[in-house]
């Protein structure tokens, strides 16, 4: 088996793919804020949807939009470019995002928002891990290096909130679940490109998604359809900014970049929800949190992809091919 390294050539297309990533994770960082807006009692009145509804219109709100998008996208493409429907990366993608969404909600609803949040930042750890271990693939130095960093930024993004109670201890694994299922869908879905487009992918996983959320929210939620105006255009939000603008343009960039890099990037999302919790929620930030923010920013420019001739020396799983 010939090695899939990090370390890979920068194409042209680099660049785009790289700005798509970020764009994507700063959509999903937003979401906290929606979430916040949709299905969190505020000033006294009752939720306006259920935390597992609110995750099911956040992915099916937007798919005439992502079915519009791949109509378009495979319109546009070379008459031989890969279009394979319904993948089985792709269902298994549809699948894993549902277990990711599914647990989040309940490591929301048994821990604090704080823990839940830095169990799920450690999605990288699972992706590098996976590749490495299970796949056998070569990882390169700078990799683990950068993930390092990154989980060190995002404990400092939100460690000083982080509470260790024994009561609490469902809900921390609930968000150790998340984490890999997210882990999961970044190479489910960095398969699933291999043959289709990010618009073909996205649609179909959202799809699957959907299917599996609107079962859950009908067995586990009393508040399923919104009643309120503030309710509804915060679901909105959510479905198009954070799922399609989010899922959509990581898609596009797992086209080019390899998972293990694609996912530290998604660390990005941690600063984008702190940011936007300072500027829309009125949340404090403290100097220990930019201090993260800014390891988080150097451990995503230590793991970013290299000339081959330029690659450190990669840690390889004994047994694997050279």
């Amino acid at each position: 088996m010939s090695p899939t390294s990090t370390a890979a050539r920068l194409e042209p297309g680099f660049a785009s793919a790289f700005a798509a990533l970020c764009l994507g994770a700063v959509a999903m960082g937003i979401s906290p804020i929606f979430v916040r807006f949709a299905s969190a009692d505020m000033g006294g009145v009752p939720a306006d949807v259920g935390p597992f509804a609110s995750a099911f219109w956040r992915v099916s709100l937007c798919l005439p939009l992502l079915y519009a998008w791949m109509r378009i996208e495979e319109r546009h493409a070379p008459a031989d470019a890969p279009r394979i429907r319904f993948s089985r990366a792709s269902i298994l993608g549809g699948i894993v995002f549902a277990g990711d969404l599914f647990f989040w909600h309940l490591a929301i609803l048994k821990t604090t928002v704080a823990n839940a949040t830095f169990f799920a930042t450690m999605a990288p750890l699972f992706v590098v891990l996976t590749v490495w271990l299970v796949l056998r693939q070569r990882v390169a130095r700078s990799t683990f290096l950068g993930l390092a960093l990154c989980l060190l930024g995002g404990a400092a993004l939100i460690g000083q909130s982080l509470q260790a109670d024994p009561t609490r201890i469902e809900g921390d694994l609930y968000g150790i679940a998340t984490a890999f299922f997210f882990g999961m869908y970044f190479l489910a879905a960095s398969r699933a490109r291999k043959t289709a487009g990010a618009a073909r992918v996205t649609f179909e996983a959202g799809l699957i998604t959907s299917a599996i959320l609107l079962v859950i929210a009908v067995l586990f939620d009393t508040r399923v359809i919104p009643q309120t105006g503030q309710g509804i255009a915060a679901l909105l939000a959510m479905s198009y900014v954070s799922h399609a603008g989010g899922q959509g343009l990581l898609a596009v960039a797992l086209g080019r970049l390899p998972a293990t890099f694609s996912s530290l990037v998604i660390f990005l999302e941690a600063i984008a929800a702190a940011l936007f919790g300072w500027a829309v929620l009125g949340e404090e930030l403290t100097l220990i949190q930019a201090l993260g923010g800014a390891l988080i920013l150097f451990g995503i420019w230590v793991a970013r992809p290299k000339p081959a001739a330029q690659a450190d020396a990669p840690f390889e799983r004994r047994g694997t091919a050279a």
